[in-house]
């Protein structure tokens, strides 16, 4: 007779449990150790970006879009999710005047603002990015004029070089609130 066979089902639902949080403690403290800052990294363009975790609220794949007339061009228009409207920004279009390739992996980053939420379109996303101190050390001052108001350094992530993209100046930005043509 095996040793679990001899305990009770509470007492064998007891020690998955004790072994499931023995072996995630290790991994919480990992991800809230001092100096370690969590983001999505994802692509706009030809520019590689992350921005803080706590900033998107959500991915999501593209749903049907229903323009809206008289709008800038980086204003796609807005998207049903989940009973709520949400306007749809092409994220290169707004940055740099280049429209977004609709593939299979362009992802809207829902993002607070004001009075609710908007959604960018990005081209891909790569999931999260953990920059710890010694990378923050050696980060770049962003030189692209188009981005310096929402971007102040670059950092190097797995071998990728990633502006660190401020989601709150984007959605506080006069330009971007006025999507009016």
């Amino acid at each position: 007779m095996t040793a679990t066979a001899a305990q009770s089902p509470f007492e064998v639902l007891a020690r998955y449990e004790r072994l499931s949080l023995a072996h995630a403690s290790g991994t919480q403290e990992r991800f809230e150790a001092p100096g370690l800052w969590r983001g999505i990294g994802y692509r706009a363009g030809n520019s590689l970006f992350v921005s803080a975790i706590d900033e998107i609220n959500e991915l999501l794949a593209v749903p049907t879009l229903t323009p809206v007339p008289g709008t800038k061009p980086w204003l796609l228009g807005v998207a049903n999710v989940r009973g709520n409207l949400m306007p749809v920004v092409d994220m290169a279009r707004f940055l740099f005047s280049e429209r977004t390739q609709h593939s299979e992996r362009a992802r809207l980053l829902v993002v607070r603002q004001g009075g609710g939420s908007v959604a960018l379109l990005v081209d891909e996303v790569f999931g999260q990015r953990t920059v710890d101190a010694e990378q923050r050390r050696g980060a770049e001052r962003e030189d692209d004029p188009r981005l310096t108001r929402f971007v102040e350094d670059r950092v190097e992530v797995d071998g990728q070089r990633l502006a660190l993209f401020s989601m709150g100046r984007l959605v506080r930005a006069p330009d971007f609130r006025q999507a009016a043509a």
